[in-house]
């Protein structure tokens, strides 16, 4: 979210220097019409691609890495949530998650948003990599 406000703003500020240029290129140069807007256009929409390729696009590929990672939950995977809680998977539900955390066999339950980090269980079936 800070990301998206200060590229708004500094976008409100590329437009309010590119405003001021063109005011000052009326004056000195007696410019009217297009070519002044033409300029600020492009000046704009160069701002605008660069926001999206360096705050937007990797915003949605981190997103989707996540969705990724919470559909491909199962049973038995060892996880550790964005609070630092480490444990073992032991009931999905829609979108609630409980796992086992100690010895004691604690069951917390969390959202699976909640999830920072999974580490599958391995399987003899599975490669081991």
């Amino acid at each position: 979210m800070n990301k998206l406000v200060a590229f708004i703003g500094t976008i409100a500020a590329v437009c309010a220097s590119s405003f001021m240029m063109v005011s000052a290129a009326e004056e000195g140069a007696k410019q009217t019409g297009w070519a002044g807007w033409i300029g600020i256009i492009i000046y704009v929409l160069f701002f605008i691609a660069i926001g999206y390729f360096l705050i937007f696009r990797p915003n949605k590929k981190r997103k989707e890495q996540e969705e990724k990672l919470r559909s491909s939950l199962m049973l038995g995977d060892q996880i550790v949530t964005i609070g630092g809680i480490c444990g073992t998977i032991v009931n999905i539900k829609d979108d609630t998650i409980t796992i086992e955390t100690s010895l004691d066999r604690t069951l917390i339950e969390f959202k699976n948003w909640a999830i920072r980090e999974v580490k599958k269980l391995e399987t003899d079936d599975a490669p081991a990599k």
